[in-house]
């Protein structure tokens, strides 16, 4: 385990958040693809599969929240360590975040910086900006990447020992890739 378990829960949890929106990429680098959290529909099943407690609005401005909170995980991600500390550091600083040890429903002890009645969003932000703290201070943002496929854009946790991982797991795209080398190597052959 490279972290602990609740920030490796934390971090894949925020991974699947920025995965909800598009994540195809066309051959002139546009973005493309199904948002599956355009719904309050939508945003329950999320919160209910990610187990997200506390309060919630049911509302259309949470979903719109919940929303510009996905784009700024997906910036945090994909930045370079200064700029990612320093948007880390931002969100958590607007959430006035005050880590506190909690225990509840099925959940042993672990980590929340905001009270059950902050906004939803917020408590998805801090909960994915306490995990990045890990990710950051212990250097291993590398482990956080964006999709080897050609045409993905989805972000990836990397958690193997090696490192190895480069596929994201909203589609195919590993799968994809590996038949696709396969079939080059059999052609060469050939």
């Amino acid at each position: 385990m490279v972290f602990s378990h609740d920030t490796e829960l934390a971090l894949a949890s925020a991974v699947n958040l920025i995965n909800t929106g598009p994540t195809s990429l066309a051959e002139d680098g546009a973005v493309s693809g199904a948002d599956t959290l355009e719904t309050a529909a939508q945003l329950d099943e999320f919160v209910r599969r990610e187990q997200f407690s506390g309060s919630r609005e049911h509302s259309a401005q949470e979903l719109a929240a919940v929303r510009d909170m996905r784009d700024e995980l997906r910036t945090i991600f994909t930045a370079g360590e200064t700029e990612a500390a320093m948007l880390v550091n931002g969100l958590l600083a607007r959430a006035h975040a005050l880590p506190q040890l909690v225990k509840h429903d099925a959940w042993d002890w672990h980590l929340h910086a905001t009270a059950p009645a902050a906004p939803l969003a917020e408590r998805m932000g801090v909960e994915a900006a306490m995990a990045l703290v890990d990710v950051i201070r212990s250097k291993e943002l590398p482990r956080l990447k964006v999709c080897a496929a050609p045409d993905c854009c989805a972000v990836v946790i990397d958690l193997s020992k090696n490192r190895s991982r480069r596929y994201c797991d909203t589609g195919n795209c590993g799968n994809r890739a590996h038949v696709a080398a396969y079939r080059r190597r059999k052609s060469e052959q050939a």
